[in-house]
């Protein structure tokens, strides 16, 4: 196992800058996770520390060891793309042992590393066959035990489970998450999928535009993200995100209007300064509004809405409302709504449950969840 650490790293294609002195340092055993739109960088993270692409300026060591010129083959690194990029003529037992072969490792060596790995992943049984033969998901193990087999520093996962359908996806994530606790090697994982982040990771990095936004476990990032762009990015069902300007205080309570008029509170915090009529951003997460029953007493934030849409997912679902102003929000739900598309509801928050954001996006409150 080793250690992967940036120093001050930058790559440049053409004129466009995709990695911008970035600084990062993945530790020994860790499972870090890089989140971020499409185009950011992430993926090109993965091919500067396996050496698939040279950096421009700074420094990238493996362990205590400089890499900045040592060929891939050299750098002790095992890739798993999102393609499976399996030989096809070859069985799963040579896809596995062709990197061994190519290092000229006693036969019984490869037999062994290869059957291990294998069981491990439980695909001894499909040693014999071609590709052509393997499932999607069958295909993914033997492109990981390919990775294993090497026995390196650090596995790099590009995507893996992308190609694969909702069911296998979850499986294989699970799977996965058994992998990462069983080897317990240093990986990194990029992915565009925040479950697969917040189930694996050790630590998540959410980049945008080749810049690091935050680094953090991942419940640290979900309650206290750095700005509004980490805090809407990361979650299933966007952020809901409202503009407010700060009214008053009321004893242990900063109060915020909405532009229906309506008015919301959070617990008033020592370390922030609010000014009459400044503006701000409130961050409601959809798990964390509620459809007030029309027969309940609560005495937390409400606003009023009318559904436009409830999507029944089964176990659960996503309401989708507007507000007096027309402004759409969602909530997630665990219960079958009744009321009809058009209904006018009451919607309900804690004052622990929603974030808040100066009008530059960087946030002021974020929440507590032992609360």
């Amino acid at each position: 196992m080793a250690s992967i650490v940036f120093n001050n790293v930058s790559k440049t294609f053409k004129d466009t800058a995709i990695i911008k002195n970035v600084n990062l340092t993945i530790n020994d055993g860790e499972c870090t996770v890089l989140i971020g739109p499409s185009g950011c960088g992430k993926s090109t993270m993965l091919r500067l520390i396996c050496g698939l692409e040279e950096h421009d300026e700074g420094d990238i060591y493996i362990g205590d060891r400089l890499v900045n010129n040592v060929p891939p083959a050299n750098r002790g690194i095992a890739m798993v793309f999102q393609s499976y990029a399996l030989y096809p003529h070859m069985t799963v037992f040579e896809n596995m042992a062709f990197a061994l072969r190519v290092r000229n490792l006693k036969k019984s060596e490869i037999e062994e590393r290869v059957v291990n790995a294998a069981k491990i992943l439980k695909i001894d049984h499909l040693l014999q066959r071609r590709p052509k033969e393997l499932s999607g998901g069958q295909r993914q193990r033997v492109a990981i035990g390919r990775a294993i087999v090497r026995n390196p520093y650090a596995f790099l996962f590009d995507e893996p489970l992308s190609n694969l359908d909702t069911a296998l996806r979850y499986k294989m994530r699970y799977e996965l998450a058994k992998l990462k606790a069983q080897l317990k090697t240093t990986m990194v994982y990029v992915t565009h999928d925040q479950s697969e982040a917040m189930t694996l990771a050790d630590k998540i990095v959410v980049m945008r535009d080749g810049i690091i936004e935050q680094v953090g476990k991942p419940l640290e990032i979900y309650d206290s993200p750095a700005n509004l762009f980490v805090a809407k990015f990361l979650g299933t069902g966007e952020m809901n995100v409202l503009p407010v300007h700060f009214i008053e205080f009321l004893d242990k309570l900063a109060v915020f209007e909405l532009p229906t008029g309506e008015r919301i509170s959070f617990r008033r915090r020592k370390d922030n300064d609010y000014n009459i009529n400044d503006e701000y951003y409130v961050g409601i997460r959809p798990e964390d509004i509620e459809i007030l029953n029309p027969n309940a007493t609560y005495f937390g934030n409400q606003m009023s809405g009318q559904i436009s849409l409830f999507e029944n997912l089964g176990g659960d679902g996503f309401v989708h409302l507007n507000l007096k102003d027309d402004t759409p929000i969602m909530s997630k739900t665990r219960r079958i709504i009744t009321e009809k598309d058009g209904s006018d509801v009451k919607l309900c928050f804690g004052i622990d449950r929603c974030y808040l954001f100066d009008k530059d996006g960087k946030t002021l409150l974020g929440i507590n969840r032992k609360s």
